[in-house]
């Protein structure tokens, strides 16, 4: 399975189930380089030529790095992490890096070629989603980051990850996410594409994750723009 099924009971299962479905379905495609099928229009947008070509990662992932630098022997959690460990500058930061993807295509390629680059510095990922991190002890990370993923699931869903991050970070811990900012220029074609390639996005305004930051007792002590997404930092007390 590519994740955990959600507590019996729960009135958010459905609509939290079909976008965790939808997720790994659309990133076991990209990872597997399967071609998409998308519509004349949609494949004479320039941003999916970009897509095609392999120049949009690049311009829109959010260097989560300049909002907190991850310090040496940090344990740090990737949550939705993709093929993080292999394309960011770990090795960089010597600190020790867990991931967590809900795609078993991602998960897979990183366990088998991330010990190859650094085994002490990987520390292993599993397969999972966001929300269900049971499988970590309470106070057990520096740093939790979570970039590019939050646009696919509603507030409520972040809700219990926050919850659930608020857990496994030690105290003076940071967490580092990034959320779409509909006013960004690449916002609107950048959710258009992505409808297309199979995952829907929210487009939730700045001023709700800020409540929903503040809700759940954390703190944002920073902020970084870029063309699609607006990463935050979040301490909590």
């Amino acid at each position: 399975m590519s994740f955990q099924s959600l507590p019996k009971g729960n009135g958010a299962i459905g609509p939290w189930q079909a976008a965790l479905d939808a997720v790994n379905v659309r990133y076991s495609h990209e990872f597997r380089r399967e071609p998409f099928n998308v519509p004349d229009e949609v494949a004479a947008m320039p941003i999916y030529q970009d897509f095609v070509a392999g120049k949009l990662s690049g311009r829109i992932a959010t260097p989560f790095w300049q909002l907190l630098l991850p310090k040496k022997n940090w344990r740090c959690l990737d949550l939705g992490c993709g093929l993080s460990f292999l394309i960011y500058p770990w090795l960089d930061w010597q600190a020790l890096f867990q991931g967590r993807d809900i795609c078993p295509v991602a998960c897979e390629f990183l366990n088998s070629r991330a010990p190859q680059l650094n085994s002490k510095l990987f520390k292993g990922t599993l397969c999972g989603a966001a929300h269900q991190l049971e499988d970590y002890a309470p106070k057990s990370f520096d740093l939790v980051v979570a970039t590019g993923v939050s646009c696919y699931y509603p507030l409520d869903y972040w809700e219990v990850v926050l919850a659930q991050v608020k857990r496994l970070l030690v105290p003076g811990g940071t967490f580092l996410f990034d959320a779409i900012a509909p006013e960004a220029p690449l916002a609107e074609n950048w959710a258009i594409l992505e409808t297309y390639l199979g995952a829907e996005v929210l487009l939730e305004g700045g001023d709700r994750w800020s409540a929903l930051v503040k809700s759940a007792g954390g703190q944002i002590t920073k902020t970084l723009d870029g063309e699609v997404f607006r990463g935050y930092r979040v301490k909590f007390p």
